[in-house]
């Protein structure tokens, strides 16, 4: 099978080199210094207490892409799939799968299942309509990855032992078929333990009720989970949200609670973590606000459920996502001179 890298970030590269290390037919679609990195010098992983590692992989420009390919990994961030979409149909076989690496809601939340939300679009994933448009559901595999990477330089990745990596993928209509199991073996055998789900927005919910506390927190205020732990008045932003979110799934019928004095707890010793948004922030890049908080207030208005704490958070981050965009870099003092 060929198989295509949509997006070499951290995450990105890390299964591109996984793959091609286990001897798979892998292209990473890469560009900028992230491009001439890997070109150059390979895939280099920093490991805690281990010597780094290189993989030399095939990282090309979009431009020199020629090949259609029969699984896709979509890595790149949910905000940049609209203005990809056409280039990453273009590139995909016509019985090819596109297993989509993203964190927080899909557009395609409501299809493909029957439910009494059924059809329903959630307007922040999709604004203009051309994702549900140009990409078919049935090309679609859905994806959940535990995996904490840290981007250290351009071609360089740093893989915390903080949590068990692992890789969930389901089908969108929950089915379990031949090609699911063949992808789920497929990475499984390359190292990153693969799972195949029957719920895949079931498992969505379960890692989205975690982001949907720690990523905005901890963009919000520079700081590891294990500080905002400590404080009483976070502690008790971090109570609000947590029930805010469990009561939208209550309402949305999923089975998934998250108790806030247990959550407190895990992370409270958490004080090198760098959740996804927290190392946009300081990286300067836009931070994935619609996926991981606007999509869950979406749904709450859907089903009558009030969330003003999330809604209070979601102001705060647009705000900060508007200052990463305008400026075009990392946040930081303002320049006196």
């Amino acid at each position: 099978m060929k198989i295509l890298i949509y997006g070499s970030g951290a995450i990105g590269s890390n299964l591109g080199g996984l793959l091609t290390q286990s001897g798979e037919d892998v292209t990473l679609l890469a560009r900028g210094a992230q491009l001439e990195a890997l070109r150059n010098h390979g895939l280099i992983i920093e490991l805690a207490g281990k010597p780094s590692q290189t993989i030399p992989v095939n990282a090309l420009p979009a431009n020199e892409i020629k090949d259609q390919f029969d699984i896709i990994f979509i890595t790149l961030k949910s905000m940049q799939i609209e203005a990809a979409a056409e280039d990453i149909m273009s590139r995909l076989a016509p019985d090819g799968a596109l297993v989509m690496v993203q964190n927080g809601l899909p557009w395609w939340y409501f299809d493909g299942i029957p439910s009494q939300h059924a059809g329903k679009t959630l307007h922040c994933l999709d604004r203009s309509g051309k994702l549900k448009k140009l990409i078919p559901l049935e090309r679609i595999v859905g994806a959940v990855i535990f995996k904490p990477v840290i981007q250290l330089a351009p071609g360089r990745i740093l893989i915390s032992d903080s949590v068990a990596s692992k890789l969930l993928i389901g089908e969108v209509n929950n089915a379990v078929t031949p090609r699911i199991e063949k992808i789920a073996a497929m990475v499984d055998k390359a190292g990153l333990p693969t799972l195949v789900s029957n719920d895949i927005r079931l498992d969505k919910w379960r890692k989205l009720m975690i982001n949907l506390i720690w990523n905005p927190l901890c963009a919000i205020t520079q700081s590891a989970p294990g500080y905002i732990a400590a404080s009483p008045f976070a502690v008790d932003m971090v109570r609000k949200l947590i029930l805010e979110g469990n009561a939208v799934l209550a309402n949305l019928g999923v089975d998934v609670k998250v108790d806030p004095d247990k959550e407190l707890e895990r992370v409270k010793a958490s004080f090198t973590q760098q959740p996804s948004m927290l190392q946009d922030v300081r990286a300067g890049r836009s931070i994935e606000c619609d996926a991981i908080v606007n999509s869950v207030i979406e749904i709450a208005e859907i089903t009558g459920v009030e969330v003003p704490t999330l809604r209070a958070v979601a102001g705060i981050l647009e705000v900060i996502n508007q200052t990463l965009v305008r400026e075009q870099k990392a946040i930081g003092p303002i320049d006196k001179n």
